[in-house]
């Protein structure tokens, strides 16, 4: 089995760490916007990347796979109007480090794990219920195979393993009007 990337910060124990009126420091998150390209367009399918473990997602991991994503679709379909994507998840939980220096005398320097709180790091998205939906895309049917390759090239920069799931939305549309 190939090795997954983010191995320090991809599983938690505990509850989340998300108070941050009394948290000072906090980086802010890389990942600024959450939708992109036409959200009023009329698409065919939706195509959806959805998590199949259970663990945390640093915000530069969700803000590499929004760039990839959305530069692979725009690339592919010709614009950014062709298609609608969303990133569901937020980076909420707060990531904290007890940096220890690595030098020799260090040791008179610091206290070691005595009162190792941590200072914070970043913040990163919980996934704590397997299927939980990450990516939602939305295409027409020519787009299809773009935006699947899409989410695939993009899944191999999350630390935690992914399905694609597509949905038609034209039946239910039909099923709906007659």
């Amino acid at each position: 089995m190939p090795l997954r990337p983010g191995r320090c910060y991809r599983h938690f124990s505990g509850p989340a760490y998300t108070r941050k009126e009394y948290i000072p420091g906090i980086p802010q998150p890389k990942i600024t916007k959450f939708t992109s390209g036409n959200p009023n367009g009329d698409y065919d399918y939706e195509v959806r990347l959805i998590t199949t473990e259970i663990g945390q997602i640093r915000h530069n991991a969700l803000e590499a796979v929004r760039t990839l994503t959305l530069k692979t679709l725009s690339k592919k379909t010709g614009s950014e109007t062709s298609f609608f994507m969303w990133i569901l998840k937020y980076p909420h939980h707060v990531l904290r480090e007890n940096k220890m220096m690595a030098f020799a005398g260090a040791d008179r320097l610091q206290d070691g794990m005595r009162l190792s709180f941590g200072t914070p790091i970043g913040t990163a998205a919980r996934i704590e219920k397997l299927g939980e939906t990450l990516i939602v895309i939305k295409v027409k049917k020519e787009h299809l195979e773009f935006a699947k390759e899409a989410l695939k090239i993009a899944s191999k920069k999350l630390p935690l393993r992914t399905r694609i799931e597509i949905i038609p939305l034209r039946l239910v549309r039909q099923e709906v009007q007659s």
